[in-house]
């Protein structure tokens, strides 16, 4: 066998360059598209029709159904979408991932464009340094694309030669003998070697060289597609291995999918293929059956090999749809809610940062609405607490503590989710100034929500508030009354992007915060001197205002890096 061990490192380092590009590629597709791609998300929350269409055209421009699946299953994960709404998305990822089969087919078999690749990347390198980030996105998907069709090349290039090495031949060919069982075997095979490549698209590359090149015949490719569908779930289902039962589900739902239509298929594969070749012969100048294997045959064998991929991933979304109820409440039945409480799962953002840096800034903004609303119970709950005599006081301050736990640790989930962005990401200075601004808020938040648990554990002094005045419970609600339209506008606000944020409402809000917390503080003094309460419950209210006060200082804070600017920067750039 002439074939050593530094061939095998060769071809081990084509196919690296080979996934470098792709990633490189898609991450370019990604800048450019920017807010598109969140427009296009937007689609998913509609119908499952339209989600077909949303899973469809973000694999497209991500160019990772991987990437689809699992932005998807995260999605399921922090509540921004239903399990039944993701069926859609996922079943539009597969058909879009049959888009880079037939870039691999027309252009790395086709034709020669290696020499064409190479003029791209020597146009284009140069922006690469460009300070417009527009033009630099586009180079960095133009290089990358350049550099996947360079790694396809080198990849042909370092296989063995069946003519010079026809024991291999004779190794794939003694498997090849087992008639219907051969093709389930192969099915095996293309899905551990896409669990090994970790990319659906560089196994189906792979898969599309081996054809090419004679090592397996137009059957055993096929069978090698089916094995990687189903392979292509694997990295959904470990995204949601740390998810809540809805992102499981998802998964779940994903590999089903996925397994039926393989199993669909392989009861009618030899028919189907047929087919295939068929068509493809109706095009080609030298129609030759790509189903016998010979060498003339072996460029058309790639394009039946894309066609195949695309129709049986569009047929089993088309069979499948009018079933897919049923199969949502069979993952349901083996996938069940266990009746925990997840309202605060501590891990919305489970499958590390997405691709797109946008996309990662949007969820992280998600978690940090999740954090408001969690800010908002907690004020609920305190005035409950304080102003209602026949409330289960234990019960409260637990709850109370609950979420103070919670806080403390979302603080944690939401900054440790931004560092993982900023250290995978190149991104623009816009997105790195939201990202700071996001730190700073998440640090606001978690400091509201130890003062709010401070105020429960002064109010333990107290069996309850009747040793207050009248008067004395009055200014309290109104105080709280104001810090819960603070903490309202503060909701409101964490849900848009800077440019929508408008403060006026926000200082209105601290402003009359502060003048009621003045107003109820001068009164206080006024019982004190005239004895309307001894000085344990006057300490406690004077207490408890303060503390009310600086949480509205924080909301405020909140508020400006909502958005993304400082009140004091404001007015010194004003002068």
């Amino acid at each position: 066998m002439n074939y050593s061990l530094f061939d095998f490192l060769q071809l081990i380092g084509s196919l690296g360059i080979f996934i470098f590009g792709m990633k490189i590629f898609s991450e370019g597709l990604q800048k450019i598209a920017g807010s598109k791609l969140k427009g296009i998300l937007s689609g998913m929350t509609r119908n499952r029709a339209s989600g077909i269409l949303t899973g469809f055209a973000t694999t497209a421009i991500t160019q990772s159904s991987t990437t689809t699946t699992v932005m998807t299953v995260s999605f399921v994960n922090a509540g921004l979408l239903t399990f039944v709404q993701s069926t859609g998305v996922i079943m539009g990822a597969n058909i879009g991932t049959t888009i880079t089969a037939w870039m691999v087919a027309l252009f790395g078999f086709k034709f020669q464009i290696t020499p064409i690749a190479l003029a791209i990347i020597g146009v284009f390198f140069a922006f690469l340094f460009s300070g417009n980030n527009r033009l630099r996105n586009i180079a960095e998907a133009m290089v990358g694309f350049g550099i996947l069709f360079i790694g396809l090349e080198f990849i042909k290039g370092s296989v063995p030669d069946i003519n010079t090495n026809p024991e291999i031949f004779m190794f794939l060919d003694s498997w090849t003998d087992y008639g219907f069982l051969s093709l389930l075997l192969f099915v095996g095979v293309g899905t551990v070697l896409t669990l090994l490549t970790q990319s659906s698209s560089a196994a189906t590359a792979i898969t599309l060289v081996m054809l090419f090149e004679g090592w397996i015949s137009f059957p055993i490719a096929a069978a090698m597609i089916l094995g990687e569908n189903i392979g292509t779930t694997v990295t959904a289902n470990i995204a949601a291995l740390v998810g809540n039962v809805h992102a499981k589900r998802a998964a779940r739902f994903h590999f089903f999918f996925n397994v039926i239509g393989v199993l669909w298929m392989l009861a009618l594969i030899f028919p189907f293929l047929h087919a295939m070749d068929f068509v493809v012969n109706q095009f080609a100048s030298t129609p030759i059956s790509v189903m016998e294997g010979a060498a003339e045959s072996r460029a058309n064998a790639t394009l039946a090999l894309s066609l195949f991929h695309t129709s049986f991933n569009v047929l089993n979304v088309l069979l499948l749809f009018a079933f897919v109820p049923l199969l949502v409440r069979f993952v349901q039945y083996i996938q069940p809610d266990r009746g925990d409480d997840e309202e605060f799962h501590l891990k919305y953002i489970s499958a590390g940062p997405m691709t797109s840096p946008g996309l990662s800034v949007e969820q992280a903004q998600k978690e940090v609405q999740q954090f408001t609303d969690v800010i908002d119970k907690m004020h609920a709950a305190l005035s409950e607490l304080l102003f209602d005599p026949k409330a289960d006081r234990e019960k409260l301050l637990e709850k109370i503590r609950k979420y103070e736990v919670v806080t403390d640790q979302l603080e944690i989930e939401i900054s440790d989710y931004l560092v993982r962005i900023s250290e995978h990401s190149s991104m623009e200075h816009e997105l790195t100034g939201r990202m700071r601004f996001m730190q700073t808020m998440v640090n606001d938040l978690e400091r509201i929500a130890d003062i709010f648990y401070q105020i429960s554990k002064i109010s333990e002094r107290l069996e309850d508030t009747t040793g207050w005045p009248e008067s004395a419970l009055d200014e309290m609600r109104k105080m709280m009354e104001a810090v819960g339209s603070a903490v309202q506008e503060m909701k409101s606000n964490s849900m848009k992007a800077p440019y929508a944020v408008k403060l006026d409402e926000a200082i209105r809000l601290e402003q009359l915060i502060d003048k009621v917390r003045d107003e109820a503080r001068d009164n206080h003094y006024a019982r004190l001197e005239a004895g309307e309460y001894n000085a344990r419950s006057g300490v406690t209210f004077i207490d408890i205002l303060n503390r009310l006060e600086r949480i509205g200082d924080h909301i405020l804070n909140v508020n400006e890096s909502a958005a993304g600017r400082r009140l004091k920067a404001m007015r010194i750039d004003g002068k």
